[in-house]
């Protein structure tokens, strides 16, 4: 089968392309033989005043199943991956069972075969995430799982970390880490500081991240393996960050839209759906974040899509679950936060959410080369929309984003050749020449 999308705004950074020009499909793939095709043989789709990219990649989505799909699963995770342009998207293990041995990453794995696009596994660090006792890594990494995480449950134990970090070197696995020292941040539910100390409520220091991100930067040093920050949220991460790349230590980083979007002060009038963990910073954190956006210092932009019921958001601040839904509005904030204002070039932006997290996960994806799977999105960057959470495809409602104004629509999303989300303007069928 061959498909033509013709006349879009194709930017694939992973190539340093952005013109205006035809993206041929043909059985699945992406081909450059334009001038093999003919009128019999291929659809051809207007994609005039509209931005043909790579279809975006999320190394850090929350899918509850197994043991919560009352809140997710992985069929509805990868629906709303696919309304928000997303055509690859990595299960975080924070499941009951978790993923800590090969059958419940195969589980995973076959599940999300199911849907239509690419649902990768990520299995856990240790077993029940408990931080005690190493997991089956080397079982896991045969089975599919493409890196390591005990997520929000982070491994205190120094030692502990070192011999997971020391395995997962051999074993070629990225070793995924949310930086929280847990002994600063007991029964808190938003950062430190004056609003918390306004709304009497209990603060996490920006320390408790910014010493484990130390903390694990120098041992990824020393043990030698590639360790990825997730979630950076202050200034003091961001900088740590920076002078581990100066001087050469194997580390990414990613960050999230609620982190240059989004203050302390969005919890002001006591909105659970705007909890999270890490918190919400300060404007100074925002700029930091933004900065490190900025000079390539944050590699990636992911969204740590974290659905809930409203059982676990219609509560007291105190007892509310940490975390928001984000698949959907990633893109839109992306472009109004990031690209209107002045940070980051179109290109650049795509480029943090497509072969930037191919690269850090080693995937061969995240770009529209030659024979590469024919993984698109489409998407109209000058589109007013307004968030509307009762509209999502996620299960989750809980976003703070809500009424929202913002820019940038994904049009369609395709995955492997196939529309999966949204639809394309269909052009009369017509001789297809090459531009030479």
């Amino acid at each position: 089968m061959w498909a033509l999308l013709r006349g879009g705004r194709v930017i694939d950074p992973s190539q340093g392309i952005d013109e205006v020009a035809d993206v041929l499909i043909r059985d699945g793939a992406i081909s450059h033989q334009l001038s093999a095709i003919s009128r019999e043989d291929v659809e051809v789709f207007d994609c005039s005043g509209l931005v043909v990219a790579p279809g975006f990649i999320d190394m850090h989505v929350h899918l509850r199943e197994p043991g919560a799909e009352h809140k997710e699963t992985i069929e509805t995770g990868a629906r709303a991956a696919a309304a928000g342009g997303f055509t690859t998207i990595v299960a975080m293990p924070n499941t009951d069972p978790a993923p800590d041995n090969r059958a419940v990453v195969e589980f995973i794995l076959r599940r999300g075969r199911e849907t239509g696009i690419n649902v990768l596994a990520c299995g856990a660090m240790t077993k029940d995430m408990a931080g005690q006792e190493m997991a089956q890594l080397g079982d896991m990494a045969e089975a599919g799982a493409v890196a390591v995480s005990d997520d929000g449950h982070p491994v205190q134990s120094s030692l502990i970390m070192r011999r997971v970090m020391e395995y997962a070197g051999m074993l070629g696995l990225p070793v995924l880490t949310h930086c929280e020292d847990k002994s600063l941040t007991s029964d808190a539910v938003m950062n430190e500081g004056i609003v918390s100390t306004v709304l009497g409520l209990r603060g996490m220091p920006a320390a408790a991240e910014v010493g484990m991100v130390v903390r694990n930067i120098l041992l990824s040093e020393l043990a030698g393996c590639h360790v990825h920050i997730q979630h950076v949220s202050c200034a003091g991460s961001v900088e740590a960050v920076r002078q581990a790349k100066s001087h050469g230590v194997r580390v990414t980083a990613e960050t999230c839209p609620q982190y240059f979007t989004l203050t302390d002060e969005a919890l002001g009038d006591y909105d659970t759906n705007a909890k999270c963990n890490p918190p919400l910073r300060t404007r100074a954190d925002i700029e930091a974040v933004k900065a490190g956006l900025a000079d390539g210092t944050i590699d990636i932009i992911a969204t740590d899509h974290a659905p809930h019921s409203l059982e676990d958001k219609e509560v007291e601040m105190t007892v509310a679950a940490f975390g928001m839904v984000g698949l959907e509005t990633a893109l839109p904030l992306a472009i109004t936060k990031l690209v209107d204002e002045g940070v980051l070039t179109l290109s650049q932006a795509i480029g943090k959410m497509t072969c930037a997290p191919a690269r850090a996960l080693g995937l061969d994806r995240g770009t529209l080369a030659e024979d590469a799977a024919a993984d698109i999105v489409v998407f109209d960057p000058d589109a007013e929309v307004t968030v509307r959470a009762s509209e999502f495809k996620s299960m989750g409602r809980n976003t703070p984003f809500d009424g929202w104004k913002l820019r940038g629509k994904v049009v369609a999303t395709i995955a492997g050749g196939r529309v999966v989300s949204g639809e394309l303007r269909a052009a009369s069928r017509e001789r297809v020449l090459s531009a030479g």
